[in-house]
């Protein structure tokens, strides 16, 4: 995975509210951004983390083939690539 395809699934996760990434580095009290969870909670959020990771990538992946696309046909209608 590249770094784009892993920044854009980060800020999916952050737009869902599963990640945090501001400011917890200057935070007093990381606990405060903990989460806990038993074992099974760890197993049902990393099955569904997983799904919307695969959807996110599926995205990503037709969002760049359309770019590729788009590309393309720029570059066949100025005559070939510049």
């Amino acid at each position: 995975m590249g770094l784009g395809t892993i920044n854009f699934c980060f800020q999916a996760l952050v737009e869902k509210g599963l990640l945090k990434m501001q400011n917890f580095s200057q935070s007093e009290n990381k606990l405060r951004y903990a989460y806990l969870l038993t074992p099974a909670g760890v197993a049902a959020k990393s099955k569904l983390t997983a799904e919307f990771l695969k959807r996110k990538l599926a995205e990503y992946e037709a969002l760049q083939a359309e770019i590729d696309v788009l590309k393309a046909e720029m570059n066949s209608s100025k005559g070939g690539p510049q």
